[in-house]
């Protein structure tokens, strides 16, 4: 089933499906290999339970929320990687999600989003499209994918024919400004409606770096600093462009940074943190689930122990959320760059 982890204090599409445990395109930089050797891929939720969360069905980490939440597909495993061309899973959920019409956002660095048997369900799909990509200089940092220009191409053939296409510079580094910079005018000559920065993280620690959360990654001015110019830039190709970087996510074009703003049916979930502390009072309808008991259990992966279990199982999402950051604010004000302003 979808799973709702530890996003869900500051994302507003917290809810992910994953078709696949794994990644072949071996990137250097990868964060899912923190948490598991990724090289050893396998199927993970399959079409049935893609259904079964469409039809109204809830987990405990999910059972806050009763709306049709857009699903971000691709968040730990890319969907359309090779080992698809096995399994299929990708496609048997796209023909679903065709079917019903349900909102998702879909990830990938893969050629196979851009194949006809792909590429004409995703045309009839309720979906917003990002493609993973920065510049030339990382094609030797991700040996398993296509390379920046093959990516570009993919862009120019799949944009014309889905809703949007949103290029996630993501990771972002300081040190290649300045070809994304000039980038940016290849990405809308491709056909992207928007861009996402979001800066590059360590696990450990980098000199010249500052440590947020459990990463080490650059500092607030020199990303908001960069942030701004390339905004700048933007706004002057007519290129929406957001702030991933949870520190600088107010100075986006949304605060919802995965470009689904002002899309028929995309409903994200706007009672978090990001939202409170960038001073948008996005209260809760007073019978949505989230203000019931029971349906904060998606907190747990952020308070993992038998005392906070036996604690959240009596609270509500929304209780929880603002417990969250009242037992938690040095760190999340860090996180959100609440300090820096």
């Amino acid at each position: 089933m979808p799973k709702c982890g530890s996003q869900c204090y500051l994302c507003d599409v917290p809810i992910r499906f994953d078709m696949y445990v794994g990644c072949s395109h071996g990137c250097k930089y990868c964060f899912a290999k923190k948490f598991e050797d990724i090289s050893k891929i396998k199927i993970d939720e399959t079409p049935k339970k893609l259904k079964d969360f469409i039809n109204g069905k809830r987990t405990p980490d999910t059972s806050w929320c009763d709306w049709d939440i857009p699903l971000h597909i691709g968040g730990m495993s890319d969907p359309f990687q090779p080992c698809e061309r096995k399994y299929r899973v990708t496609y048997e959920c796209l023909k679903i999600l065709k079917e019903t019409q349900y909102p998702f956002i879909i990830s990938t660095k893969g050629k196979l989003v851009a194949e006809e048997e792909y590429l004409s369900l995703l045309e009839e799909c309720n979906c917003v499209v990002q493609i993973s990509l920065v510049c030339s200089d990382y094609d030797s940092l991700e040996a398993g994918c296509p390379t920046f220009e093959e990516r570009l191409e993919i862009i120019r053939k799949i944009s014309p024919r889905v809703k949007r296409v949103i290029v996630r510079v993501q990771p972002y580094m300081h040190e290649k400004y300045d070809m994304i910079f000039k980038n940016l005018k290849k990405f809308k000559d491709a056909g992207a409606y928007g861009v996402i920065i979001e800066g590059m993280k360590f696990p450990k620690k980098v000199e010249g770096l500052v440590r947020i959360g459990g990463d080490y990654t650059y500092d607030y001015e020199t990303i908001l600093s960069d942030f701004l110019k390339l905004k700048e830039e933007a706004h002057k190709l007519d290129l929406k462009i957001y702030a991933g970087e949870n520190r600088i996510r107010k100075f986006g074009d949304n605060l919802t940074c995965c470009g689904i703003e002002g899309l028929e049916g995309f409903k994200p979930n706007r009672y978090n943190l990001n939202h409170i502390l960038n001073g948008d009072k996005a209260v809760p309808e007073k019978d949505m689930k989230m203000l019931q008991t029971g349906t904060s259990l998606c907190f747990l992966t952020l308070m993992s122990n038998t005392a906070s279990l036996s604690k959240i199982r009596k609270q509500s999402f929304y209780y929880t959320m603002l417990q969250y950051y009242k037992e938690h604010k040095n760190s999340v004000d860090k996180i959100m760059g609440v300090k820096k302003r």
